[in-house]
């Protein structure tokens, strides 16, 4: 342990890591790390239960790629112009109030990143345990999580290599079962174009309920943004980062879900949640389920590892300008949020042992929808308020790109709220009880 880090620029100052060397290249691998995880790998299950149509399902996969590519461009104009590491957190706290700041950073603290990591954790496990029969599956999913804290403990450089490699293994494992799936033959009669039918399906509360699994699997577009003031050359790097890694992803997550559609009938996959091991099956054999469950499995290490490295960055900077939370703010020798990192792998652990899979999807994409809208609206605040603010990068499309993602995440927030109010009220009580935690925090912080 080593001392508090100074106070950050709040007025978004270029940089905090003191000697940035996060590569664009680093920044991307992470984006694409966060962004492809369990989410690929289960959701379309629920998908094909709610929208049974090859169409709509391809056209979910593309609407949640179009949203990741506006949301990216927003956040890469934010960050180029802001590059302090925290995320939301910093940008809300610098574009309106220190307060929406707090909620966003508490939400990324408390269940924006341990939860994902949970669940994560819990589909390796799982898909390890599909591969080779016996293993037992919690000390593998707790295993995994205490290792990724570990490598993200000691060194900048280490944490960055594994990272790299671990999303690139990731890739080409992906890649690999994609081309097995469709080299297999997919015999199963799934219509891609519009059918009869499709036009209700796609103006459903079904299929905007389907789509917050889909923004889930997206979820991680913009983790980039949390280590902005790690990265070198952030006005190139991010922006680079943030779109390349959406636009990379989209790709993939349209060739994944085609070749689990031509791989497996509809009825076999819905509402299961080892949906690629159920594709693998119908297509490859028992032995390649297997072999495909294995390479899944690891490739979902990844995802573990850059949630780990990200999530720190945001309670490291409400520790730096919250004195209640300072504590969160230490570091270790190697100059890495070290306090902050093992909280996070603390409430990940516990949410491991008791989360239920579905309930905790639902609540979490709620829950993070609402600082991602007010971030992208502080674009248009922020273009408003401070025409003369150095842009580096400038959104495509403004202000079609803002709107459009804004109303997409809106139209998902409200069928979350009428049709899973369970879900949505629990994320309601998060917002309330972490604005009580920024009054004690403020009141102890003057006194």
């Amino acid at each position: 342990m080593g001392e508090v880090l100074p106070q950050g620029d709040s007025k978004g100052g270029r940089g905090d890591a003191g000697g940035a060397g996060v590569s664009a290249g680093t920044a991307w691998a992470m984006v694409v790390a966060n962004m492809v995880g369990i989410g690929v790998f289960t959701s379309a299950g629920f998908q094909v239960e709610a929208v049974p149509s090859g169409f709509g399902v391809l056209l979910l996969w593309l609407i949640g790629g179009l949203m990741a590519l506006c949301g990216s461009l927003c956040y890469a104009e934010l960050a180029a112009a802001l590059p302090r590491s925290g995320g939301e957190y910093h940008f809300l706290s610098r574009i309106f109030h220190p307060l929406p700041g707090f909620l966003s950073g508490w939400v990324s603290a408390t269940v924006g990143f341990s939860a994902p990591i949970a669940l994560a954790a819990m589909a390796f496990a799982d898909y390890l345990g599909g591969a080779i029969p016996g293993l037992p599956r919690a000390p593998l999913a707790v295993g995994l999580v205490v290792a990724a804290a570990a490598a993200h403990s000691f060194d900048l450089r280490f944490g960055a290599a594994v990272q790299g490699i671990s999303t690139w293994l990731k890739v080409l494992l992906i890649a690999g079962l994609c081309a097995a799936l469709f080299a297999a033959g997919g015999s199963q009669p799934v219509h891609f174009t519009p059918r009869a039918g499709d036009a209700a399906l796609v103006f459903s509360a079904p299929f905007a309920i389907s789509l917050v699994f889909v923004m889930y699997s997206y979820s991680g577009w913009n983790s980039a943004a949390y280590i902005a003031g790690e990265v070198r050359d952030p006005g190139r790097s991010l922006p680079l980062a943030l779109v390349g890694g959406a636009l990379a992803v989209t790709v993939l997550y349209v060739l994944v879900n085609s070749a689990f559609l031509v791989s497996a009938p509809m009825p076999a996959m819905a509402g299961k949640v080892e949906v690629a091991l159920v594709a693998s099956r119908h297509a490859l054999g028992e032995t390649g389920a297997r072999i495909a469950a294995a390479l899944i499995g690891v490739g979902l290490i990844s995802t573990v590892s850059a949630m780990t490295w990200a999530g720190p960055r945001v309670s490291f900077a409400m520790g730096e300008d919250h004195r209640a939370l300072r504590f969160l703010a230490w570091r270790n020798r190697a100059g890495l949020p070290i306090v902050a990192l093992w909280v996070q792998t603390a409430l990940a652990l516990g949410m491991l042992l008791t989360s239920s899979f579905r309930s905790i999807l639902l609540y979490v994409e709620f829950v993070l929808s609402v600082p991602l809208m007010m971030t992208v609206l502080g674009v248009i605040w922020l273009r408003w308020r401070e025409p003369g603010l150095p842009r580096p990068f400038r959104v495509w499309g403004y202000p079609l790109t803002p709107l459009i993602f804004l109303g997409m995440e809106g139209w998902f927030i409200v069928a979350l709220l009428l049709r899973q109010p369970r879900e949505s009220i629990a994320g309601i009580t998060t917002l309330l009880l972490g604005a009580l935690v920024y009054v004690v925090a403020a009141r102890r912080g003057r006194s």
